[in-house]
């Protein structure tokens, strides 16, 4: 049978239909590669549909999502999705606490888990959570609890049910309007939101990134490897590649993920920014280290690739001997930088979730692996604008996707409205309301321009800039990017709020400065020592002072701090997409940071 398309399952199912037996999705488990059809996923979505079903699940029903990315979570939330139910996701990250939140938060009353880990956190506050019927594990992990069953009882729960018919009228009434999803905003500050997204919102964004970018189609593979709980990573990542057939590699982890790319070898991915800062710090590293002639042949193909980015993505014909010169770099430098990253078969990767850098964009571009940067929030499902085939520009976002309407309020900030916007935040009217202008339009929080040919440009984000003592404002990622580009810094972190000048905590790429140090015949028995060298220190100081150099006097860093240790996940500094925590950063290294204004000379 037609599905009706208004809802992303009854995408999927439509596209079960025509696809059958090819491959759907492919993972790794114990070690071995693994291959789903899209009949077999289809045939586990409707028997674990009707197995919560039958476990009493009705239309508008909360069930929630705690696990990190593995093929039954596709099949867990399509089930729901298809059931009338809508999910909450939460980060496989998060701790007992905060999952205990947004189980409360949104009125789950299933929770489905991965294994032992996930079920522990949910158990350790068991007490305050409220609502609860059943926990539905991934992993059997043979528990005699009545409330907690395995994936595969309530799968095989449904290949019994006697009511079959009731999963597809289930599916067949589900209305454009209809809450699919609650996905939480991942809590830079504050306490996170539930955003309310309609099936019609994810359908229309899909519909809008798909017609960006018609050269998607079913003879594509991509690799995934974003969080799904994040709107990037789920609704871009995989619901576009439902619509279109795509096969999708599941890559195990962000960490692993330079190696997934070499397996899968995908002609799409879907990324964030540290993924190619560190594919480009990495490359530099490489040739840096090579012989003499190598690094001279490196640094002439980076000179000709500079001067043949904007021919690329134009499409504009190459002057006779640029053409020559790039032709060569290409066979001799380009092609192996493709081959050595496992991206040679790409023919596009979008960046989203955070700016990247216009030298990082303008390499990759230029060296065939073409960098479509857009923007967007999890409350416009996510995608507002992108860079396209026919449509970039450097530094931009790209221009807004169709059915997409976008303005500039007084202080610059990014006004949106369009079928992908969200109905709300859960449960929080004042905080909805305030979301919205008076004509309805959402208030991004992201400052921008928009020039004459309409590329929407982000100045930065409103609740990030910093106003320095002389009243500067300051945007603190634009001199970030800048600072990580260098293959000797690995993060950075901007302070000034109220402050008479700027200053920075540095955290080294440990790999490159612990080679360098060696070289310089420095000793040294831990990262903590190393970080307070002079010599180190003078490194540092003298590539932050060239980096600085476009910069103006206001924006100039004045003091650093080497730490001894990256931001992470783990430690609660970066969120699940591997954006800072500037908040919890500051309060944390507060004693550093005073230390560096206590002398008021500068």
């Amino acid at each position: 049978m037609f599905y009706p398309e208004s809802s992303i399952a009854g995408i999927f199912m439509n596209r079960a239909d025509k696809y059958q037996y090819e491959k759907c999705i492919r993972f790794r488990k114990d070690g071995r590669i693994k291959e789903m059809s899209w009949n077999e996923m289809k045939k586990r979505i409707t028997n674990l549909g009707l197995g919560l079903i039958s476990l009493g699940v009705k239309k508008g029903d909360m069930i929630a999502l705690f696990s990190e990315n593995r093929w039954e979570w596709l099949i867990a939330d399509l089930a729901i999705l298809s059931t009338g139910a809508s999910n909450a996701t939460i980060y496989s990250t998060s701790s007992s606490e905060e999952a205990t939140y947004i189980i409360n938060d949104s009125g789950a009353k299933i929770v489905f888990v991965s294994g032992t880990d996930h079920l522990d956190r949910l158990l350790e506050s068991k007490a305050n959570i409220k609502g609860i019927k059943k926990i539905i594990t991934f992993e059997n992990l043979d528990r005699t609890e009545k409330n907690i069953l395995s994936f595969e009882d309530v799968i095989a729960l449904g290949e019994k049910s006697k009511t079959r018919k009731t999963f597809n009228e289930r599916l067949c009434e589900i209305e454009s309007d209809d809450l699919a999803t609650l996905m939480y905003t991942s809590g830079t500050t504050g306490i996170p939101k539930g955003v309310m997204l309609s099936h019609g919102n994810l359908v229309a964004n899909v519909h809008q990134c798909h017609a960006s970018h018609p050269v998607i189609s079913h003879s594509h593979e991509t690799l995934s490897f974003l969080p799904w709980t994040h709107a990037l990573g789920r609704v871009v990542g995989i619901y576009l590649m439902y619509h279109a057939g795509i096969l999708i590699n599941i890559g195990e982890s962000f960490s692993s993920v330079l190696s997934d790319l070499q397996d899968a070898e995908p002609n799409i991915i879907i990324s964030v920014p540290r993924l190619f800062e560190k594919m480009y710090s990495g490359i530099f590293s490489k040739a840096q280290k090579g012989p003499q002639v190598r690094q001279k042949l490196f640094s002439w193909a980076k000179e000709v690739a500079e001067r043949s980015a904007d021919y690329v993505v134009m499409k504009k014909q190459m002057p006779f001997g640029l053409k020559t010169q790039y032709n060569l770099a290409d066979k001799l430098v380009y092609s192996n930088i493709r081959l050595s990253l496992g991206l040679d078969r790409l023919i596009f990767a979008v960046n989203g979730g955070g700016p990247l850098s216009v030298e990082i964009t303008r390499f990759f571009n230029a060296v065939g692996v073409r960098v479509h940067e857009g923007f967007g929030l999890t409350e416009t499902s996510p995608v507002i604008s992108v860079n396209t085939f026919d449509d970039f520009a450097f530094g931009s976002v790209g221009k807004v996707v169709a059915d997409t309407e976008i303005k500039l309020a007084e202080d610059g900030e990014i006004l949106i409205k369009g079928p992908q916007v969200m109905k709300g935040y859960y449960n929080k009217l004042d905080e909805t309301s305030s979301a919205f202008t008076e004509d309805g339009y959402l208030k991004t929080g992201d400052k921008g321009r928009i020039d004459d040919m309409g590329f929407l440009y982000i100045t930065g984000r409103k609740k990030d800039i910093i106003i320095t003592s002389s009243a500067k404002a300051v945007s603190p990622q634009l001199i970030e990017n800048s600072l990580v580009n260098d293959t000797f810094i690995e993060q950075a972190i901007l302070i000034g709020e109220g402050r008479k000048f700027l200053s920075a905590l540095i955290v080294p790429n440990f790999i490159e400065l612990s080679t360098w140090a060696k070289s310089e015949g420095i000793s040294f028995d831990s990262n903590d020592e190393l970080v307070l060298k002079p010599q180190v220190i003078k490194n540092f100081s003298d590539r932050i002072t060239a980096i600085m150099k476009p910069y103006s006097h206001a924006e100039q860093i004045r003091k650093f701090t080497l730490l001894p240790s990256e931001f992470s996940i783990d430690s609660g500094e970066l969120t699940p997409t591997l954006k800072l925590k500037r908040k919890l950063i500051y309060e944390r290294y507060s004693d550093v940071i005073e230390g560096m204004y206590s002398d008021d000379s500068q």
